[in-house]
């Protein structure tokens, strides 16, 4: 028999998967860049339909609230019915939802619009690197899929804020929501066409309504709180949605524990490098929340950079991660093995977030702003690719959806909270200075310098932490060295 056609077979299978690959990473860009592009048209838009200054917050808040709450449910429904099931009706209510955000006429249609996409977003975000890990077995061809992933989700915020700026500015914010109409389409059709569904474990055991209603209300909650604290301070009903879903959490703990057939079984959290690398992730994406949104402050605010010229600022950063994300920190990782790819990539993360906190009011964009805007940039391209890594490398194939909305939902709610924290401790110190007779300019700067410092600490501590917490067994270790490397992600993670 011909070898070409024996293995052909082999060949379209491997080829189907990566194409399916860019199709799921297509869906998340569409998400990633949603979260951004719409800061940037905030103004356009509160112009438009008369916005009140609180009611424009939830523009922002309501897609947060319905992503961050259905995250870890969405997840383990993928494990439950099925991960291609869920993707994919997560693709249909984003796209849907985003027409109808474009065709909003009215505040309350917009936020209605946003919550819906919040919870469309949420459905397919919680189940893609379940897709990945699960589709690409090899740690070697996983390293390289898992870069593409990295890439898109790490430089989608910054495309996000050029793209916001020039849609907004040139066509229309309508327009921000309408470009998404043939992404989620393509997308739609494509993970159809391409992308394979998992054999899941099934409602044989019966549905866990309590844990589902539990999942589903704590994060949402735990998230408004957040929210509600970076907007308006701990104000009381900020504190009691906090204390509650810490409440409910503690209750979901319980229930779980019980349940015959958990919705969150809580030998996932068991999962050693599960839970310490997402913590590891959890500081980097507060460090990368805090550069992009109080960094884009400090150049509108204080240096007078427009929204296209801030968009433009941060360049370097995408570049950086893109060129680091395509394959080079993947053969890096294969070579010298995931941990060690970290202390340099979180110094060079630190760097950059101390240069950011000694600029001035006057500071000139090269070389200063330039190299720090770079230096995190290579840090979080070397960076987030091993950390994804070692978080999912131990985790069973039947619990991967729970687990990818794990590390989805301590990325994304610990970086809100990081956030919300360092914006408020920002605007005390700015307020302070100013009672000093400081100028705005001046108070404000050393805000955001006192922001930047406590988010190259945290992302410090946190490294040293995780590394000293997951050391790889020694057994382990000398696992990885004889696999040469290209398995070194699970062993190490062991």
């Amino acid at each position: 028999m011909n070898p070409t056609l024996a293995h052909a077979p082999a060949l379209a299978a491997g080829r189907r998967r990566w194409i399916a690959l860019v199709v799921v990473c297509l869906g998340q860009l569409m998400m990633v860049l949603d979260t951004t592009i719409v800061n940037v048209a905030l103004p356009a838009i509160q112009r438009d339909l008369r916005f009140t200054p609180a009611g424009l917050t939830w523009v922002v808040d309501a897609y947060l609230v319905a992503f961050g709450g259905f995250l870890l449910l969405a997840g383990r429904a993928g494990d439950l019915v099925g991960r291609r099931k869920v993707f994919l009706a997560g693709v249909a209510l984003f796209t849907a939802a985003s027409a109808l955000c474009g065709l909003a006429r009215t505040e309350e249609m917009l936020v209605a619009a946003r919550f819906l996409q919040g919870l469309g977003g949420g459905l397919s975000s919680a189940v893609i690197i379940a897709l990945i890990v699960t589709g690409f077995p090899r740690p070697d061809e996983r390293a390289t899929a898992m870069s593409v992933f990295t890439f898109v989700v790490s430089s989608g915020g910054s495309i996000g804020l050029l793209a916001g700026g020039l849609v907004s500015q040139w066509i229309g914010w309508h327009w921000i929501f309408f470009i998404n109409l043939p992404i989620g389409l393509l997308t739609f059709a494509l993970a159809a066409l391409l992308v394979t569904e998992n054999e899941g474990a099934g409602l044989r055991g019966g549905v866990d309504a309590p844990g589902a209603a539990l999942i589903t209300a704590a994060p949402m909650l735990g998230v408004y709180a957040i929210v509600r604290i970076g907007e308006a301070g701990w104000s009381g009903p900020a504190v009691g949605a906090g204390g509650l879903a810490l409440a409910l959490l503690a209750i979901l703990a319980a229930v779980e524990a019980r349940a015959a057939n958990p919705i969150v079984p809580l030998r996932v959290l068991r999962v050693r490098g599960l839970v310490g690398w997402s913590l590891v992730r959890a500081a980097l994406g507060t460090g990368m929340f805090t550069a992009f949104v109080l960094g884009a402050l400090y150049l509108q605010r204080v240096l007078g950079f427009g929204a296209i010229d801030t968009g433009l600022a941060f360049i370097p950063t995408t570049v950086a991660i893109g060129g680091l994300s395509l394959g080079v920190t993947a053969r890096l990782m294969r070579r010298h093995g995931p941990r060690r790819l970290l202390g340099p990539g979180v110094a060079a993360c630190v760097a950059g977030l101390v240069l950011l906190a000694g600029a001035g009011v006057h500071v000139a964009y090269f070389p200063t702003l330039f190299l720090a805007m770079a230096l995190f940039g290579l840090g979080a391209g070397t960076a987030l690719l091993p950390l994804l890594t070692l978080a999912t490398a131990e985790v069973p194939a039947a619990d991967a959806g729970l687990a990818s909305a794990i590390v989805n939902v301590t990325l994304q709610v610990a970086a809100a909270v990081g956030l919300a924290a360092l914006g408020s401790v920002a605007a005390e110190r700015s307020r302070a200075l100013a009672a000093q007779g400081q100028s705005l300019t001046g108070a404000l700067t050393g805000g955001y310098h006192l922001a930047f410092e406590i988010a190259a600490a945290g992302l410090a501590v946190g490294l040293v932490v995780a590394l000293v917490t997951t050391r790889p067994r020694r057994d382990s270790a000398r696992a990885a060295g004889g696999a040469g490397g290209a398995a070194s992600g699970r062993e190490e993670a062991a």
